[in-house]
């Protein structure tokens, strides 16, 4: 007769070794990889890439500061086919008639026509809430930026690698 209860246990604790070894060399962590990099207010925001992107936060915005915050961008940190690319963008800002988020502009760097979409909200929508899927053709930034009623401007940013060109 066999003896599987040796066998069995050495198994079980190479498998957690091993585990606990991806764990702690940051190969496998929480949700990296599922949801583009946001990260913090500072010098990870990306850089203008191009007179256009230029030109169009330029016409939009004016010369008032870009801030982060305030946005959430959940976006595949990798999209698979680049036709089909899922976004949801969300505020915590409010909705009332004294402020409220009026528009929402989504750029995505190097597309063809960066300007994506452009969102025209009311304070009767009650909260911030956009899901849509977009076309990318490329890996590049995608920028998610909110204009209040009181002319603030926040901004969350997500870098997203497209598999398979969405434009033609």
């Amino acid at each position: 007769m066999l003896d599987f209860t040796h066998s069995r246990r050495s198994f079980l604790r190479s498998c957690a070794v091993g585990v606990a070894g991806l764990l702690v060399s940051g190969t496998v962590s929480h949700s990296e990889g599922l949801l583009a990099a946001t990260g913090l207010p500072g010098p990870e925001d990306p850089e203008v890439p191009n007179e256009e992107v230029a030109r169009i936060l330029k016409g939009l915005f004016g010369d008032r500061p870009i801030k982060r915050g305030h946005v959430s961008l959940d976006m595949p940190a990798v999209a698979e086919d680049g036709r089909v690319v899922p976004v949801i963008i969300e505020s915590d800002l409010p909705m009332s008639k004294e402020q409220y988020v009026k528009d929402v502009h989504l750029i995505v760097d190097h597309n063809p026509d960066a300007h994506l979409a452009a969102f025209h909200l009311t304070p009767a929508l009650g909260q911030v809430s956009i899901s849509t899927r977009i076309k990318m053709k490329r890996t590049t930034w995608v920028r998610a930026i909110l204009e209040t009623s009181t002319g603030e401007v926040w901004a969350a940013y997500a870098h997203v690698n497209v598999s398979l060109n969405g434009c033609g």
